[in-house]
């Protein structure tokens, strides 16, 4: 033995003495409970291994397992608008999508939350690297860890070798390495109870009425009797009389026709199955059990279907009563023990999505009545059905006529006096028209863009400077005109010859006489 092995067998020591165990009655142990005092002698102590098959607590723990399992974890950070957003991390993500060498993180979540319905505790060691970020988390086997508390109140953890988890020596860690996830604490803060500590007398029971209605098929459906005899028998004559019925009517010759002499008797002793109403009370002990893991009845297959056939409301239901603790507890143990408590602004959530999933149409109904109200862009709808996005589509609409009702309030209040005579304030047609006349000549270049705020102000006193900056807007959005073309020169008329007096005088006279003598 080295000097540092030395050391630390010796730390061990003093950690160990100084040390207290805490009380693990209903959480480590896998001894239940006992029905009443002195029945482990008896051989009716319960046991994890006993009560698990039954089908009740076997069907209530795989589902709730099953169903946290197939649940995604997301790496999400908070905004400074105060949203939380999925990201990715070097030194999260991988964790997240595989916590160890054997198993994914869905085998991890189910394996986490068997160990807390159990055994009532889920105990879960973190490998750190060089720089003391968790690389890796290793569910413990519970009956295996102890809970340990110093005299300055510090808790540490007492685990047994773990060949699978790199644990291969006993040893004590503090609880800065150990991820402990528990149920409801009855006895003790740090150790949790498992729901087989309330339903393992109910699950007996059922093992029980199964075990029995076993053998009473076994026999042919026909209960066992007693054969009575009118006169004293001797104990070697009734022990061959038993012998020989047993041997010759139960089991596989169970109700063939037996002929009895010296005024023998057959006479049962059970009941049937009709008069103990088995099924009735197995139903009874299933029902038990169920509402002891807070699953709703009909999730295991007993107790009546509800009415309505609504499944998004009926996983709402079993998410609310049964589910949602589990997924909180988880998300917080793995905020804080993989440190992202400290950043303040990260976190782990499971994506209810799966869970929570709708009907086809219903979920396209949803998503169409966020999208016109606003509260999602097309594309995220389309990516909640797992359609690609569109072009233009990464912003929410809302139809023009909508308003704020800061906008309604402020417009009431101040935009018009209540007072003010509204035909006073209206325009009329022609200063309308003269409006018109002064946004088309500066949407023309007439007048220049930077001066028409003035000349409208000055022409329409009763205008707002926000109304004169909503007409002007889209004029120094749009682009400049084009200036008008210039007009082409008229070419010059073609020189006339100059004509005298006394030839225009001869011309018209000409004419005339032409006219008198055509008449």
């Amino acid at each position: 033995m080295g000097a540092m092995d030395r050391v630390r067998a010796a730390l061990n020591a003093v950690v160990k003495f100084a040390l207290s165990p805490v009380d693990n009655r209903g959480g480590w142990s896998p001894w239940i409970r006992e029905p009443f005092s002195g029945a482990w002698q008896r051989d009716i102590e319960w046991t994890t291994d006993t009560v698990l098959a039954y089908h009740a607590v076997y069907t209530c723990v795989t589902l709730i397992a099953s169903d946290i399992g197939k649940l995604r974890p997301k790496l999400v950070r908070l905004g400074p608008d105060g949203v939380w957003s999925e990201i990715t991390s070097d030194d999260f993500s991988p964790l997240l999508r595989r916590p160890n060498r054997y198993q994914n993180h869905i085998q991890f979540k189910e394996w986490w939350v068997t160990s807390k319905l159990v055994r009532g505790n889920t105990y879960v060691l973190k490998q750190r690297d060089n720089r003391g970020v968790v690389r890796a988390l290793y569910i413990l086997d519970p009956s295996r860890v102890q809970v340990l508390v110093a005299p300055t109140g510090e808790v540490f953890y007492q685990l047994q070798g773990d060949n699978l988890s790199g644990v291969e020596e006993a040893i004590t860690v503090p609880s800065s390495e150990i991820v402990h996830d528990r149920m409801n604490c009855l006895f003790h803060p740090l150790v949790g109870v498992s729901p087989i500590f309330a339903s393992g007398m109910a699950a007996t029971v059922g093992l029980r009425i199964q075990k029995n209605s076993a053998h009473f098929f076994g026999s042919g459906s026909n209960p066992s009797g007693v054969l009575t005899a009118p006169d004293t028998i001797t104990a070697e004559v009734a022990e061959r009389l038993s012998e020989q019925w047993n041997r010759e009517f139960s089991g596989e010759n169970s109700g063939k026709v037996a002929v009895l002499g010296n005024n023998l008797k057959f006479e049962p002793l059970r009941m049937t199955a009709v008069d103990a109403q088995m099924i009735e009370h197995l139903k009874w002990t299933a029902e038990t059990v169920a509402s002891t893991f807070h699953v709703p009845h009909f999730k295991i297959g007993v107790g009546t279907m509800p009415t309505y056939q609504n499944g998004e409301l009926l996983n709402q239901s079993y998410y609310t009563d049964c589910l949602q603790s589990h997924i909180e507890q988880m998300e917080a143990c793995l905020d804080d023990g993989l440190g992202l408590m400290e950043f303040g602004t990260m976190g782990i959530e499971l994506d209810l999505d799966t869970l929570l999933r709708m009907d086809t149409a219903t979920q396209i109904k949803t998503l169409k009545e966020g999208v016109t109200g606003g509260i999602y862009a097309p594309n995220e709808a389309r990516r909640k059905i797992d359609l690609g996005p569109k072009e233009g589509g990464d912003s929410p609409y809302l139809q023009q006529q909508n308003y704020s009702l800061a906008a309604l309030n402020k417009r009431d209040t101040t935009e018009v006096d209540r007072d003010t005579d509204v035909q006073a304030a209206a325009m009329n047609g022609a200063q309308v028209t003269s409006l018109q006349g002064l946004i088309t000549a500066a949407a023309m270049g007439d007048i220049p863009i930077d001066t028409i705020e003035a000349v409208i102000g000055a022409a329409f006193p009763l205008l707002t400077p926000a109304q004169i900056d909503a007409i002007v807007a889209p004029l120094k959005l749009a682009p400049p005109a084009p200036p008008a073309p210039e007009p082409e020169p008229t070419p010059p008329a073609p020189d006339e010859p100059d004509v005298s007096d006394d030839e225009a005088r001869a011309f018209f006279e000409r004419r005339l006489d032409r006219w008198r003598t055509a008449a």
